[in-house]
């Protein structure tokens, strides 16, 4: 379980990106987080994941804080940022070995993990190749391979659909729904509402650094859309 209790930041000292953000995620949810540009996604997920230090409140996950035992947590999760910034010089493969040896993999597990998610993502023959000769979308399929060989038991994304294509987004979606069904938490933001309406077993929307809705996605839109809960509620 994911505990995010009254966390809030600043960067200025003066406007709260993150205002007092208090959320719950279960192991096996599908928690999908929604908001207009500058509302706090990124700024709380970069919190979760230790990136960056906040103000006020903690995080917990299986009873570790990201304050007091960061490596321990960071240890049990994965973390995909909205652009791919990783290691150009390395080809995919040495960057798939570096993160698991980071992770400290078995090297016959690593070998059919990589096999089996380069596959479904069809990058499996350019895993030679450096990453500086890859597109956006290979980078990011490469990325998630990266957070999914070590079988995190918390999944973060960032926006995690841009820039790949339908064919690897639907095997995305499918993975989530596997290991979700096997106990993983993820949380993840993303701007497409019909995702999030139709993956995710519940939601939540910030507005201004403030969660404003958060809990059972069919109980938040009841008999309307997430885009009509979602431009009433930016109306506000």
């Amino acid at each position: 379980m994911l505990n995010i209790q009254n966390v809030t930041k600043s960067y200025d000292g003066k406007k709260k990106a993150c205002d007092h953000v208090s959320l719950t995620i279960e192991s096996g949810d599908l928690y999908g987080f929604v908001g207009h540009n500058g509302a706090g996604k990124t700024t709380l997920l970069k919190s979760i994941s230790g990136i960056i230090d906040f103000d006020e409140g903690d995080i917990t996950f299986q009873g570790l804080s990201i304050k007091k035992e960061p490596l321990k947590m960071k240890e049990l999760m994965a973390y995909i940022p909205d652009n791919p910034d990783i290691y150009e010089s390395l080809s995919g493969i040495q960057y798939l070995e570096f993160i698991a040896d980071v992770f400290k993999i078995d090297v016959n597990e690593r070998k059919l993990l990589v096999e089996k998610y380069a596959g479904l993502f069809e990058i499996l023959g350019v895993l030679n190749n450096p990453i500086s000769s890859y597109s956006h979308g290979m980078k990011q399929k490469l990325v998630i391979i990266g957070a999914l060989i070590h079988k995190p038991k918390l999944l973060l994304l960032d926006e995690p659909f841009v820039g790949l294509d339908p064919k690897a987004s639907f095997q995305l979606k499918e993975i989530f729904k596997d290991m979700c069904a096997q106990g993983t938490a993820i949380f993840f933001s993303t701007h497409v509402l019909e995702v999030v309406e139709k993956l995710c077993n519940k939601v939540a929307i910030i507005k201004q650094g403030k969660i404003v809705a958060s809990g059972n996605t069919q109980d938040i839109i009841m008999n309307k859309s997430l885009e009509n809960i979602f431009m009433e509620i930016q109306s506000e």
